[in-house]
């Protein structure tokens, strides 16, 4: 097996005491580190006696300075990945990283430890089996409507990050379009003196932050949503939808696939009602 080439490694996301022996080990032991911030970085890695060479790796520079990472991983150097908080390539350019070694045949290896959104989806009270980890919402008006419109009917949990100076105005929109009756967890300052975790619905999130002003970097656990009953199709109905979606030029898996979400259905069973008729 190829020697490891690049290590992921897992930071504190609030206090220090959760950098793993490994951690220490594999940051003492690579040639370089690549930090997304090497000025806070190299706070923490001295602050456990740690010193190695730097190199910036953020989404601004992450082609230019990939580039470089890579040529020394190729020259036999090791280097050990990590981000301000948490695990590096979630939501993070480090996925860039990632891919190129992978391509290039180059060994990476983890090291796992704290992350954000997992450790806030376990302390929210929300159901844990199923969920879908949403990061930022985009910046964009239009693009975030339109990611929040398809997220509308999605079952499983969401979890998303937010800045403080934006909480407001998208737990408005939360209410907007998932309604005010969701509920949610707004969790802040994971593991920090001011840990806190606030369990609501979303108009009772929405009031609380309009009195109070957010701080500090927020993970929001929001309820999925759960389908109403909706009354089977009657043949005919079933009939003139499978008619018509197949007039669209939608394929059977397509037309299968909304028929089912339209009445809270499997595609297998859309299938098998038709196969019937």
């Amino acid at each position: 097996m190829e020697p490891v080439a690049l290590y992921l490694v897992a930071t504190p996301i609030g206090n220090r005491g959760d950098l793993s022996p490994r951690a220490q080990e594999i940051l003492s032991s690579v040639d370089f580190i690549a930090a997304e911030d090497t000025r806070n970085s190299g706070t923490l890695l001295a602050s456990f006696g740690i010193h190695k060479p730097m190199i910036s790796y953020f989404d601004h520079n992450r082609r230019a300075h990939g580039e470089k990472i890579l040529a020394r991983l190729k020259a036999g150097e090791t280097c050990a990945l990590i981000t301000d908080a948490g695990m590096p390539a979630v939501s993070d350019p480090g996925e860039d990283l990632v891919s190129d070694c992978i391509a290039q045949g180059l060994r990476v290896s983890i090291v796992p430890g704290p992350c954000a959104f997992v450790s806030a989806l376990a302390v929210s009270g929300l159901p844990t089996r199923r969920f879908s980890f949403e990061g930022f919402l985009p910046t964009v008006k239009k693009d975030r409507k339109a990611l929040l419109d398809e997220l509308k009917t999605e079952t499983r949990t969401l979890i998303f990050y937010e800045a403080p100076h934006r909480l407001k105005d998208t737990l408005a929109e939360f209410r907007d379009v998932f309604g005010g009756a969701r509920r949610i967890a707004c969790v802040r300052e994971l593991t920090k003196i001011y840990e806190e975790s606030i369990r609501s619905t979303l108009d009772e999130a929405v009031a609380r932050y309009e009195a109070t002003e957010p701080r500090g970097e927020f993970v929001l656990v929001l309820e999925g949503y759960t389908p109403e009953d909706v009354p089977p199709p009657s043949e005919d109905d079933l009939v003139a939808l499978w008619q018509k979606k197949q007039e669209a030029g939608l394929s059977k898996s397509a037309a299968a696939k909304e028929i089912a979400k339209e009445f809270s259905l499997s595609k297998h069973e859309v299938y098998d009602l038709i196969k019937d008729l």
